[in-house]
């Protein structure tokens, strides 16, 4: 066999492998992925309680998406819970990156500790924080009964129900954030902020015009980041209020499984789910352009 004829063999034999390599992930996503997109753009166009055949219904689906003040709720309330849950989030880590970003005793233990929270099961979570928000027996509110204030109905008040639970979302997400933090710090050069010593300049003024413009890129992460899992808010007000008191927690993801599972409406469920991923696709559009241009100017 000459040396092309050999080259040859190698090289179908390495595509042969190649391909045998790629086929499980190939399947997996046919299966779980493509199909079930493809299924869903379907539904949209019916009607289906998945015990009945489905029926063709056309554009009923979003006639009635356009007509029902729920899916405005519960797209506001998402909406309200994003205003509330993203700076409190950057703010938080950013604050805690800084902190572990310092020569501190321990500060090994205090990254394990913090991103604990994360990789904990969001329903442990969240029926713990279901224990300190209890109206009657809750941690927080015997801490407050114990400084002489009053306590405070922080589930049961429409006001004050969602921003609990942007609180509780933070405590619980905040570990990744402060990862990717530390990771923006720790790749400024340290030659910036020497020569910033140099001139003078005073801690403020080197985080106004090195750290903070050098985490742009992260900033930017960390934002579409929490805006896609404000979007995904389910666990949270399943859990602790089932959209209540009044809808002021029902977030889209619980709508949607309201809708699909509760009530059996599969075809509106589906137009539901990509009306959503039309809005977050907008909202992420729209806050990368303002926040490169405000970080620019």
């Amino acid at each position: 066999m000459s040396r092309r004829a050999a080259l040859l063999a190698a090289i179908r034999r390495s595509d042969t492998n190649g391909y045998i390599f790629v086929l499980p992930y190939v399947i997996f996503f046919l299966a779980f992925v493509a199909y079930p997109l493809v299924f869903s753009f379907v539904l949209m166009f019916h009607r289906w309680n998945l015990v009945s055949p489905m029926e063709w219904v056309g554009s009923k689906n979003f006639i009635r998406l356009v007509q029902d003040p729920l899916f405005f709720k519960s797209l506001f309330n998402t909406l309200t819970f994003l205003a509330i849950h993203i700076p409190l989030q950057i703010f938080a880590a950013l604050g805690f990156a800084l902190l572990l970003n310092t020569r501190i005793r321990g500060r090994g233990f205090f990254r394990g500790i913090y991103f604990l929270p994360v990789v904990v099961s969001g329903v442990a979570v969240t029926i713990l924080w279901q224990q300190l928000f209890s109206f009657d027996y809750g941690v927080l509110n015997s801490l407050l009964r114990l400084a002489g204030l009053g306590r405070v109905p922080w589930l049961i008040d429409a006001n004050i129900a969602m921003p609990s639970i942007a609180v509780m979302a933070t405590w619980k997400n905040v570990g990744i954030y402060i990862v990717l933090f530390l990771a923006g710090l720790q790749g400024i050069p340290r030659e910036l902020y020497e020569a910033a010593r140099i001139d003078g300049a005073s801690p403020l003024r080197q985080f106004l015009y090195i750290t903070f413009p050098m985490l742009n890129p992260t900033i930017i992460i960390i934002v579409v980041l929490s805006t896609i899992g404000g979007f995904s808010l389910f666990i949270e007000p399943y859990v602790l209020t089932g959209g209540g008191p009044m809808q002021s927690t029902l977030s889209g993801m619980l709508y949607i499984y309201n809708q699909a599972f509760y009530f059996g409406h599969m075809g509106y469920a589906a137009t539901l789910g990509f009306v959503y991923a039309a809005v977050i696709f907008l909202v992420v559009t729209v806050q990368r352009r303002v926040i490169e241009r405000d970080i620019a100017t």
